[in-house]
């Protein structure tokens, strides 16, 4: 329950659902990935305090305080109403935020390294450190 793919998954079938006009499913949606969401969250969190991937910790828990925002403004709406922008940001944000180490584990290889100086063979050292008279 503590991977990414669930609470994404259930964000993305939020957003299309609030794309064909089924606002009432988005809603559940939206609330049936917050608790996958936590998990992941703190899974994330827990990895990042060992030292580990903090940029998931990150991402993780902002995409779930995004889920909760969505979902509380979603909720406060009137119903029968359009379906507020912040709601539908805050979704789009969190799969964005889920996306995040995606796209920086892709982009990794294009990262420059910093080179170590190249070294001198040892046999030319050694004629280099010599007197000449010997």
């Amino acid at each position: 329950m503590g991977s990414r793919v669930l609470p994404l998954t259930l964000a993305v079938a939020a957003l299309l659902a609030d794309a064909a006009g089924v606002h009432g499913l988005a809603f559940y949606l939206v609330l049936l990935a917050i608790p996958g969401a936590a998990a992941a969250a703190f899974l994330g969190a827990g990895d990042a305090l060992d030292g580990g991937a903090w940029l998931r910790g990150v991402t993780t828990t902002l995409a779930l305080a995004l889920l909760v925002l969505g979902s509380a403004v979603r909720e406060g709406a009137p119903h029968g109403a359009a379906v507020p922008a912040l709601a539908t940001s805050a979704v789009v944000a969190a799969v964005i935020a889920y996306a995040i180490p995606a796209v920086v584990w892709v982009l990794e290889p294009l990262r420059p390294r910093r080179r170590l100086p190249a070294r001198r063979p040892a046999m030319l050292l050694d004629l280099r450190d010599r007197p000449l008279g010997l």
